[in-house]
């Protein structure tokens, strides 16, 4: 019994022990504009982390649908260590896995970790934008932690957003009531209100304003090449990096005004609550429940006038951008040639049909650009071409666009390392990026060819280990310390090139085979092989 009361007496001590190593914090504070929050400082890894931090007034009530307003100070301490809540979504993708404290149009809030000492100044500061469509997503999913970021020196902030109806709806009315006569974007609003606080408070996290990098992928790609392009936020930033997208026909592109005006009279007038004092009236559950039951992906940025003066086309083509150094790339496989193919099988004959349906006048030379000599050739054309027309043809024209119009270095990159398998056989990989629920009896998705939508964000956030989904391999964590180190050093630099890694190349103006660092289990720059495929689809989307 002795020996028993012992080794009970021995576990309990491993447990207690064990469960105390976890938590390896004390409580921290900084003084912000605003007031005084209260944070942790974890003794293991050296940083400090500070979860919701609002940045601006919650923007319910007669602020729904208004730009973001500065937000109320407040008198004592306020506690900034969890998550605060995302933004009202459906659960649209499900590589999203989210810490945030539930769903609330209560939703701007950041988090800020940061290695500064006591002392520290001067820190540079990456401020990162989540993906999703516009429709999704939130800066707690794990994926874009920015833990592994700071250890390297940088002081990372990741950001909520308004989403979907709350965050980019428009209407008459609302250009109407507004100051500068201009509506939707509120959910690109809520990031430079975001990137105003960093400018006035970063400091008090060891940062240096004038020091920060603003990146994202996907629909945070997109952020970036539009905060990059508007007056309102291209003083506020010091470089840029983009990951699979760019506000450019056809990814998201912003539309005119008054087409999105219109646009959103018609939803409101269908759903029978046509003017602004019934929406607003409206809780938050009935402005969720109408926007789901429309069948709406979202609603487009608009050209208001404001943040939006013009297009990013023709804002680049003025040299009115950000005069920033640009990181920038894309994936190999963005999508499966399925997308393009509709299902078809590949071969010579479904191919071609497919071509012709959609360039029938120009079908000879899409052929040509995207060849078709055998079905695996076929394989991958169609997926060259879907992931052009979806995604890679925008980040690409944006490259173009800088390189031709800033005298800044960019960096173009092609991330082509293939997922290892999942961990939990009940799912199967989604058709953009992240996973569905594996359903035995449709027909089996083709194996992968290349490296899909939004593969890339936790291998270049040094995320691997809090993302359980895949049987991660030395390889992956290669391949992550890799995009990890170049991501690193542009943020402190401007320039990814480092000890230890390849060479990496700006691409200069003029030259016609510019150079793409291909990030791969062993990594290496070559020269732009198929950039004569960008050029037609420029002319055929007439950017």
């Amino acid at each position: 019994m002795k020996n028993t009361a012992c080794i009970l007496g021995l576990c309990c001590m491993l447990t207690i022990t064990m469960s105390a190593q976890k938590n390896n914090s004390f409580a921290v504070q900084a003084q912000t504009e605003n007031g005084v929050i209260e944070g942790n400082y974890d003794v293991a890894t050296g940083l400090q982390m500070y979860f919701g931090v609002p940045f601006a007034k919650p923007p319910v009530g007669d602020l729904r649908w208004k730009a973001p307003q500065p937000p109320d100070n407040w008198a004592g301490v306020l506690e900034t260590k969890k998550f605060g809540p995302r933004a009202v979504q459906a659960p649209v993708f499900g590589d999203m896995n989210f810490r945030s404290d539930g769903l609330s149009e209560d939703c701007l809030y950041l988090n800020v970790w940061t290695p500064a000492k006591r002392n520290t100044a001067g820190l540079p500061v990456l401020v990162y934008f989540y993906g999703g469509g516009f429709v999704a997503g939130d800066g707690s999913e794990p994926r874009y932690d920015g833990a592994a970021m700071a250890k390297k020196g940088i002081v990372a902030v990741t950001v909520n957003y308004r989403l979907n109806i709350f965050g980019f709806f428009a209407h008459p009315e609302l250009s109407a009531e507004s100051p500068y006569k201009g509506c939707g974007n509120y959910g690109l609003l809520d990031q430079n209100a975001a990137l105003k606080w960093v400018q006035k408070n970063i400091a008090a996290f060891g940062g240096d304003p004038k020091k920060v990098t603003i990146a994202g992928e996907s629909a945070g790609s997109i952020s970036v090449s539009a905060q990059m392009a508007s007056p309102l936020s291209k003083n506020l930033i010091a470089g840029a990096i983009g990951e699979s997208g760019a506000g450019i026909n056809p990814t998201l592109a912003p539309i005119p005004l008054a087409d999105a005006e219109k646009n959103g009279l018609e939803f409101a007038q269908k759903a029978g609550y046509p003017t602004l004092a019934e929406l607003r009236a409206l809780s938050t559950r009935e402005v969720y429940e109408i926007y789901t039951e429309s069948g709406r992906f979202g609603f487009p940025t608009v050209i208001d006038g404001y943040f939006y003066p013009k297009t990013i086309p023709e804002i680049f083509n003025a040299g009115d951008q950000a005069q920033v150094p640009l990181l920038l790339g894309w994936n190999s496989a963005e999508i499966p040639g399925m997308a393009f193919m509709q299902g078809m099988p590949y071969n010579e004959e479904n191919y071609v049909k497919k071509v012709k349906e959609a360039y029938p006048a120009d079908y000879e030379q899409v052929l040509k650009l995207y060849p078709h000599g055998s079905d695996k050739e076929i394989e991958w054309s169609a997926t060259a071409l879907a992931s052009d027309r979806f995604i890679a043809y925008s980040t690409w024209k944006w490259f173009d666009l800088h390189r031709k119009n800033s005298s800044q270095p960019v960096y173009r990159y092609l991330y082509s390392k293939l997922r290892p398998p999942l961990v939990d056989q009940t799912l199967a990989p989604g058709l953009a990026g992240g996973t569905v629920k594996r359903d035995d009896s449709a027909p089996p998705m083709p194996q992968p060819i290349g490296a899909p939508h939004a593969c890339e964000i936790e291998y270049c956030m040094g995320n691997l280990p809090l993302v359980r989904e895949y049987a991660w391999t030395p390889d992956d964590y290669k391949v992550s310390e890799t995009m990890q180190n170049f991501f690193a050093n542009f943020i402190k630099t401007g320039n990814p090139n480092g000890a230890g890694l390849p060479e990496w190349p700006a691409a200069k103006s003029a030259d016609p085979m510019p150079p793409v660092m291909i990030l791969d289990v062993e990594s290496r720059a070559v020269k732009a092989a198929n950039d004569a495929r960008y050029l037609f689809l420029d002319k055929a989307y007439k950017n």
